[in-house]
């Protein structure tokens, strides 16, 4: 048995960036998505987002690969969003993701940023947003690749 706290900001975006998640069936959508991490034994702590991206702070549970957990989400809730009828607009979700790791010391403060999605993004663009995140984890590679659907 591992005794792990790997504490995870997941940040995926829907396919060319569109608006497809209308903020009224959003909640159906998170809900579904912590579905998804409860049977992977992962603990959800905040998931929200904005009509074009999604938030997930989570703690991975050590017999997951981050990798095969995204792909499971984006797959499995892909098919629910396109069988639901509530995102007609919805065509998938863009190819790549970023994932960052934090302390459980910062824990609070990213709930609070993923629960106040919505009023962040009246003064930054999500484009902003990305580059901010990649500039404070101090990524050094191309962020553009972040943006590619093919």
């Amino acid at each position: 048995m591992s005794y792990t706290r790997i504490l995870y900001h997941l940040v995926f975006r829907t396919k060319s960036s569109g608006k497809t998640i209308p903020l009224d069936h959003a909640p159906e959508l998170y809900r579904y998505i912590w579905g998804i991490l409860k049977n992977k034994n992962c603990v959800l702590y905040r998931i929200n987002g904005m009509e074009e991206h999604v938030h997930i702070l989570f703690d991975l549970h050590p017999s997951v690969a981050l990798a095969d957990l995204v792909k499971d989400i984006k797959v499995a809730s892909s098919k629910w969003m396109k069988q639901s009828g509530l995102f007609p607009d919805f065509r998938g979700w863009g190819i790549k993701y970023c994932a960052f790791t934090y302390s459980i010391r910062e824990k609070d403060m990213l709930i609070n940023y993923i629960k106040n999605q919505q009023k962040h993004h009246r003064n930054e663009s999500f484009q902003d947003e990305i580059h901010r995140l990649w500039k404070d984890a101090e990524m050094e590679d191309d962020i553009k690749w972040f943006w590619v659907d093919n």
